[in-house]
């Protein structure tokens, strides 16, 4: 996000797709193609078993040499905390149970379930980071329930929620401070970045829809509220308010971190609760964002930052993690600027064997050469594939995993790059938990038929937890 800190680790990303345009659009392109291509084999089926085979070698390896802690270093092959420093809240576990429920490894899904029901403490005397919380392990733990319909995981997710309140219900504005401490409540970080105030109304809302109590709904979208209510005359946001105040901290207006799935939930909540505010918020903002930040080079879309006052264009830079919105783009009515805009991060990968954290796109070159293992290219090609049936989504997708193949894989599984540029590449030393809840579930969607997932009706969150869909 615009680099803003991470607790511990690093952090990450929907869909609400229909398959129903994908088999004529798929038999369309090969009738095209000709008699010789149609008869071409099928590549996504092994590339689906391989996604599985990969994933479950690398869940083995964090069992051997990190269970119950929130992430592996799998070069060093030791543990890490993520939320807690000396303290576990098991991150990766939760992350990846609706994943194995997926490819159906029941048996590593049981290991988890059981990691949750006998040792996952939620009373621990320390703070934890909210937005973090809210969509890793209350969504994690709410998509587990799906899957399994084990009551005491949703016992578990209203619980976390529940100790999570006290940071939205003690703010004069509404918009939650950063932290809250697990054991008693008390709270901190009073300059909130938007992604933070505005990424849990998926989750919260999905809370209240099973339980049937507002409290959680209510509190993420008076959270939303206070953004919304404080745009500027031209309709753009900033990046950080002061969530005691409601000034802003952080005037720039951008798509980038730390405000990126701000405007995605903002859409998730129409779309999955039918509340028409929060659709009328989005087409207001988004309708900003297409008119003040959108920029076009080498005829390529981009989006710049700006002043939220102006509109005033003040930087240039994008981050990868932005590319998650040409699937939303695509979702919300905008299909054409949502595939632009995927075919402009597609050029990327032209130049960079794999996507940088940030890039300037006037000059292409990279500003922050890192590569996290982010997800949110192939989080798009799976959007705009069930979005338009096109191939070239999953082609695009394939490509990406063999580079993620060829350059992150070690002996206990998948590492982050520290410089994509380096010849050979940096490596650094850790799995994301967001690699399990949304990169591998991401290429399995795309490449297996997953017989456990609905693939036209469904929704997934900004982490990939599967809130809706699950057979």
């Amino acid at each position: 996000m615009t680099n803003h800190a991470r607790p511990g680790g690093l952090t990450r990303r929907r869909m609400i797709g229909g398959l129903a345009s994908i088999t004529p659009a798929v038999a369309m392109a090969g009738t095209a193609a000709g008699t010789a291509s149609a008869a071409a084999p099928d590549p996504y089926p092994a590339l689906g078993a391989d996604v599985v085979k990969e994933f479950r070698t690398a869940w083995d390896s964090y069992r051997r040499l990190a269970w119950g802690r929130d992430e592996l270093r799998p070069v060093s092959g030791s543990g890490s905390d993520f939320f807690i420093p000396g303290g576990t809240l098991g991150l990766t576990i939760i992350e990846a149970l609706d994943t194995l429920y997926l490819m159906e490894l029941d048996s590593e899904l049981n290991a988890g379930v059981e990691w949750v029901r006998n040792d996952l403490r939620l009373d621990q005397n320390a703070p934890v980071q909210v937005f973090e919380a809210i969509i890793r392990l209350v969504g994690g733990l709410l998509s587990a329930y799906a899957a399994t319909k084990d009551r005491m995981l949703l016992d578990r997710a209203r619980e976390l929620a529940d100790r999570l309140l006290p940071a939205f219900h003690r703010s004069p504005t509404g918009a939650p401070y950063r932290y809250v401490n697990l054991s008693t409540g008390e709270v901190r970080g009073t300059e909130a970045p938007l992604a933070e105030i505005g990424t849990c109304i998926a989750e919260f809302g999905e809370l209240s829809r099973i339980t049937g109590d507002r409290k959680y709904f209510d509190a993420a979208k008076k959270a939303l509220k206070a953004v919304y209510d404080r745009r500027s005359r031209i309709d753009l946001v900033g990046t950080t308010l002061n969530v005691e105040t409601g000034a802003w901290a952080g005037r720039t207006a951008t798509l980038d971190p730390p405000v990126d799935s701000f405007y995605e939930y903002l859409w998730d909540g129409w779309t999955l609760f039918g509340d028409h505010d929060l659709k009328a918020w989005y087409d207001k903002l988004t309708a900003a964002v297409l008119k003040r930040l959108a920029e076009r080079r080498a005829g390529r879309l981009w989006f710049r930052q700006a002043d939220m006052t102006t509109g005033k264009a003040t930087g240039h830079n994008q981050s990868e993690l932005t590319a998650f919105y040409a699937g939303l783009l695509a979702q919300s009515g905008h299909l054409a600027d949502g595939e632009r805009y995927h075919d402009a991060w597609t050029a990327v990968l032209g130049k960079f064997r794999l996507p940088p954290e940030y890039l300037d796109y006037r000059t292409m070159k990279a500003v922050n050469p890192a590569y996290p293992l982010r997800p949110e290219y192939a989080d798009s090609c799976l959007f705009l594939w069930l979005a338009t049936g096109k191939d070239r989504y999953r082609a695009r997708a394939r490509d990406l995993y063999s580079r993620q193949k060829r350059h992150c894989k070690v002996a206990n599984g998948y590492t982050v790059v520290d410089d994509v540029t380096a010849s050979p590449m940096r490596l650094g030393d850790l799995t994301p938990g967001y690699w399990y809840s949304e990169n591998m579930k991401y290429y399995y969607l795309l490449f297996a038929k997953a017989s456990r997932f609905d693939y036209t009706d469904n929704y997934l969150s900004t982490e990939g937890n599967v809130l809706k869909g699950l057979r």
